[in-house]
């Protein structure tokens, strides 16, 4: 991971973001939700983080108020559940400046390299994000939600609508539309289902931050896309993109 603290391992990096010192820095101004920059101060070293306050939610009609920050770490468990390194690693804070809130990760990338003008390359190397987002079921995955680090790697932020029981998915990466899901993809969603569905310490887990009817269509989706086999094409009978799109 290309950050100050590269080579301290999963779980240090964890423990630091959850006992770490928090110092507000600015303020992220594009989006719905208070979105802050913070130094985070862990035994003599000093990071980035970037921190979601559970109060500076707007309420939203089909989320419940106070789940959004919480579904950001549901995200991040579920990434590494799959073992796919998708989402910067993400803690949920009762002590943040300003209440309770997520803590993640922030991810070094240049702001005016994302979907819209990614290389031929990178658009390659999305097909796992894609599958990411029908299991978590991303009602909002913009172009500008994935970031590219110094060292290649994509990460995906902004989950906080995610995982809704009903059917939501709204994403600008439909670039594989009924293409064949590669085997080794549909292979790991299929041990993650089963996980999921027999491994109670991992439903436990995700229960901390989901409802059980969510965890519920997590499984759901997983078996859909193992028997479907094939990326899907956008639905015209409801929105199947985010707008704005960036």
């Amino acid at each position: 991971m290309n950050s100050p603290i590269q080579g301290w391992g999963r779980e240090k990096i964890l423990q630091a973001m959850q006992e770490g010192e928090l110092k507000l820095e600015g303020q992220f101004v594009i989006g719905s939700n208070y979105t802050l920059l913070a130094k985070l101060h862990f035994r003599s070293q000093d990071f980035k983080v970037v921190y979601k306050p559970e109060g500076g939610e707007r309420p939203l009609w089909d989320f419940s108020f106070g789940s959004l920050e919480k579904r950001e770490v549901a995200a991040f468990l579920v990434s590494e559940m799959l073992g796919w390194e998708l989402v910067p690693p993400t803690v949920y804070r009762q002590d943040g400046p300003l209440g309770p809130g997520s803590v993640q990760l922030f991810i070094d990338h240049d702001p005016n390299y994302f979907y819209f003008n990614f290389s031929d390359q990178d658009v390659q190397q999305l097909r796992p994000v894609v599958v990411f987002d029908i299991l978590i079921n991303n009602a909002d995955r913009k172009g500008g939600h994935i970031l590219k680090d110094p060292l290649g790697h994509l990460w995906l932020i902004d989950h906080g609508v995610c995982f809704h029981e009903t059917d939501k998915l709204r994403t600008i990466i439909w670039d594989f539309a009924g293409e064949k899901i590669p085997d080794n993809l549909l292979q790991e969603v299929s041990d993650f289902r089963n996980k999921l569905e027999e491994d109670g310490e991992i439903e436990q887990r995700l229960s901390e931050w989901l409802s059980k009817y969510e965890i519920k269509a997590i499984s759901s989706r997983a078996s859909r896309l193992f028997k479907q086999r094939v990326f899907p094409y956008p639905d015209e009978r409801v929105r199947s993109y985010p707008w704005p799109p960036v």
